[in-house]
Formats: structure tokens, C-alpha cells, sequence
């Protein structure tokens, strides 16, 4: 593996363990000042106030896990992506979602990073949202 490919997959490992521990500012700190954010089925938010309102969003109405993390990337290591489970409790109701009453749920989850001058510019997720809500409402 080269260089900058391992940096990238060091960088994406980095991200999602920071995520596991709970250390937003280490999280944060990954990412580009103009971070572009590609959010599964609901548009494109940029810069890192939005993605730390995002944040603050998810973790009042989630609690998540990444579990079985693979990471990839490019030869340049300017593009990566990832594939996991994410293994989470809906605790409180989201903005336009069923009501959350404590629900379990694993799902696989897709990844993809662009990544500038060691940090992450963007980052695009995708799962299933059918799958979840099934999951969600048994």
C-alpha cells in the first residue's frame, strides 16, 4: 500500500473510532473548514457548523456504534470509503420520523470520503431508510 492510501485509511479509521469514543472535537477536528456533507436522502449541507449541528442532532436522537468497519482508498489517497454496521437505539424522535421509543437496530452502512491536505472535504453516507424504519417499527 502507498503512503498517502495508508494516511487516507489510517485518517477514515481515525474518524469512526473518534466517533465510537464519543470525542466530537477530535472528530471534528478530521474535517475541512468547508466540509461538504452528502446526507442519505436528505441534501447536501456544507461547512463544519452545519455538520456540528447535524452532530448535536444525531446524538440527541441516537445512540451508535460502528461495528465491522472496512476501509478503502485510492493510490493518491485522495478518495476513500467505508463499509459497516451500525449498531444503534432511537431514543428520541427525529424531525419527520416515527416516535422513538428505544428501538434497536443494525445496519449496513456505506461511506465515501474525499479527503484534501489530510483532511476530510467531503463525506457521503448511505443505508437503506426502508430497512431502518422496518427495523424501527417491528
Amino acid at each position: 500500500m502507498m503512503i498517502a492510501q495508508e494516511n487516507s485509511v489510517t485518517l477514515i479509521r481515525r474518524y469512526y473510532e473518534t466517533f465510537n469514543a464519543g470525542n466530537r472535537a477530535a472528530f471534528l477536528a478530521m474535517l475541512d473548514e468547508q466540509v461538504q456533507h452528502d446526507i442519505n436522502q436528505a441534501g447536501t449541507e456544507v461547512g463544519l457548523v452545519a455538520f456540528q449541528a447535524f452532530l448535536l442532532r444525531m446524538d440527541r436522537c441516537y445512540l451508535e456504534q460502528v461495528e465491522e468497519l472496512q476501509v478503502f482508498a485510492n493510490e493518491e489517497g485522495t478518495r476513500a470509503a467505508a463499509e459497516f454496521y451500525i449498531n444503534g437505539t432511537y431514543v428520541v424522535t427525529d424531525d419527520g420520523l416515527p416516535p422513538a421509543t428505544g428501538q434497536k437496530y443494525r445496519l449496513r452502512v456505506g461511506a465515501f470520503f474525499h479527503i484534501q491536505q489530510g483532511k476530510i472535504s467531503r463525506v457521503t453516507n448511505y443505508y437503506n431508510l426502508e430497512e431502518w424504519l422496518r427495523l424501527i417499527e417491528g
